[in-house]
């Protein structure tokens, strides 16, 4: 029995008509499993009236967001006059104890999780920035998910690894990547222990942290290399699908979701390519 789990999850699903089409050409032509959906995303009624129709068997992730877009709710410490989301994400670090600001932040997430649940199940909680990875936020959105009856909530270890090329590891957000990593380590420590406590779910391993923006068929297999436990493993990417002849990494994510190569390497690996509504 296969145990080795590898979901392929694009963000940002119902932030613009690109992404949109994105992950509906991904899932229909490729192998995408798994979208994260964004509550206050401007395309959110293209994602949920005209994408997910043809979507049947897609995860759907809820891709919690305090970071950018409008709220749904009046949390003024965290949005401007135009209920636009208006802090950095270093000022939810600064300011994790503070009860004021936790509880505006859970009754924003709460809003968003009840306006995607009118529309579609949710198989995972998972953040827009990753700013549930905070250990206090990371304890709301757990709360949350028990309450609505969400198994999984995604967590954000990452092994270190290094792929056989250099330019990659020569380009200016590189060192940020790998400093990221190293503190979402750090948080996830904590946050497992969150997760056993509510008795819910999490991915043992994420990838696309340490190579992001630069995501590419050999940062997946070499990533997938590396494993040789049992575990359940996210891949994020943030693929777009344009209009005119604009490429860019989101381009390139967008072929990730097409690479039948790739596909094969992943399943050659004993990964069962899947999604986490149907991981038991």
């Amino acid at each position: 029995m296969v145990k080795k789990y590898f979901i392929l999850n694009a963000s940002n699903f119902g932030v613009s008509q690109e992404y949109n089409q994105a992950i509906l050409e991904g899932y229909i032509n490729g192998f995408l499993t798994s979208a994260t959906l964004s509550a206050n995303g401007n395309a959110f009624d293209n994602a949920v009236h005209d994408i997910l129709p043809d979507c049947p068997n897609l995860g759907i992730g809820l891709q919690l967001n305090i970071l950018t877009g409008k709220a749904l709710t009046n949390c003024y410490s965290i949005k401007n006059r135009n209920d636009e989301f208006c802090q950095h994400p270093l000022f939810f670090f600064i300011n994790r104890n503070k009860k004021e600001i936790l509880d505006q932040i859970e009754a924003e997430f709460r809003a968003q999780i009840e306006k995607v649940k009118d529309h579609t199940n949710i198989d995972h909680l998972a953040s827009y920035g990753d700013i549930h990875a905070i250990p206090e936020i990371f304890k709301i959105v757990c709360k949350l998910a028990k309450e609505y009856q969400i198994k999984f909530v995604q967590s954000h270890f990452e092994d270190l690894y290094f792929i056989p090329k250099m330019e990659k590891h020569l380009k200016a957000n590189y060192p940020l990547n790998l400093f990221k990593v190293m503190l979402l380590q750090s948080f996830t420590r904590n946050n497992r222990f969150t997760i056993d406590k509510y008795e819910l779910k999490t991915n043992d391993f994420m990838l696309g942290l340490n190579y992001y923006g630069m995501m590419s068929s050999d940062t997946i297999e070499q990533g997938l290399k590396v494993l040789d436990e049992d575990c359940i493993v996210e891949a994020v990417i943030h693929p777009k699908k344009y209009n005119n002849s604009t490429k860019d990494w989101h381009t390139r994510e967008f072929g990730l979701t097409q690479n039948l190569t790739l596909k094969d390497s992943i399943s050659r690996l004993g990964f069962d390519i899947t999604n986490y509504k149907n991981i038991k």
